[in-house]
């Protein structure tokens, strides 16, 4: 695993997120995790969403112990009613939502033949429905808020076209042309719609297709100019920035954080 450079971890010790309420999807590992004890670090108070209860009350307890609070929603994205009772969740508890991160994704690498109609539904419905969805849910709430910011993270794959990635990477395609024009859309109120395309991150999500993990990693590494995998809180620092007031001025952003990916892809 790859640590922050030294200093890092302090950059955004203030973000202007104290006492705000974050809806984080894919909050049990990776990416969602460390987003969310990052944020609850700036004060934030962090609605948890995941599939399994146990990762997620592992999370909310660093959380607490970052500062913040939070709250655990263990939910399926890939079932219609989720967003629903996620903002729900949130509103009963805190009766507010300042910031949304479209993390939790599903991937399989599969050649076009071994595809089934479940297997497409369950990467469309979790991958661009639930965060279309969550955001037509929590959109009330946000116009309210003086943060008003929703963070999409999709992929650096969305771009690469990489063969057995058809599935995964045409939702990761369709959420960065989401982000930019619902950011377009929802402009004049005032929320802001960003995201973040990660390349390679030392995340369990490789586990969905690798046999060899050890080999997996230096395979991606070696795909990235810059040599190496990313930390998932390398990641998060940047959503920090994106959800806080610091990024007031920034909105239809996708930010390719993948190590010079996007421009070695020839």
């Amino acid at each position: 695993m790859t640590a922050l450079p030294e200093g890092a971890a302090h950059v955004l010790a203030d973000p202007g997120l104290t006492g705000a309420v974050v809806i984080v999807t894919g909050a049990g590992s990776g990416i969602g995790a460390a987003t969310a004890r990052r944020a609850g670090a700036a004060g934030a108070r962090v609605v948890l969403v995941g599939r399994r209860r146990e990762p997620l009350e592992e999370v909310a307890g660093q959380v607490r112990s970052a500062g913040g609070d939070a709250l655990v929603v263990p939910a399926d994205l890939a079932d219609a009613a989720a967003a629903g009772h996620i903002v729900r969740s949130g509103l009963e508890r805190y009766g507010r939502i300042d910031g949304l991160v479209n993390n939790a994704a599903v991937c399989r690498h599969k050649a076009l033949g071994e595809w089934d109609v479940a297997g497409f539904d369950e990467h469309v419905a979790t991958n661009i429905r639930a965060p279309f969805f969550l955001i037509q849910e929590a959109l009330p709430a946000l116009r309210e808020s003086p943060v008003r910011s929703v963070v999409n993270i999709s992929s650096s794959s969305g771009t690469l076209h990489r063969v057995g990635q058809s599935v995964y990477a045409m939702t990761k395609s369709a959420l960065d042309y989401l982000t930019r024009t619902l950011a377009g859309e929802l402009a004049p109120l005032g929320v802001r719609v960003n995201g973040i395309a990660p390349g390679p991150i030392d995340t369990p999500i490789h586990a969905t297709w690798a046999d060899d993990l050890e080999e997996a990693y230096r395979w991606l590494g070696s795909q990235v100019p810059l040599g190496r995998i990313g930390a998932p809180d390398e990641v998060a620092l940047w959503i920090v920035l994106l959800l806080s007031p610091m990024a007031s001025f920034l909105t239809g952003a996708v930010i390719p954080l993948d190590g010079g990916q996007v421009i070695d892809r020839e």
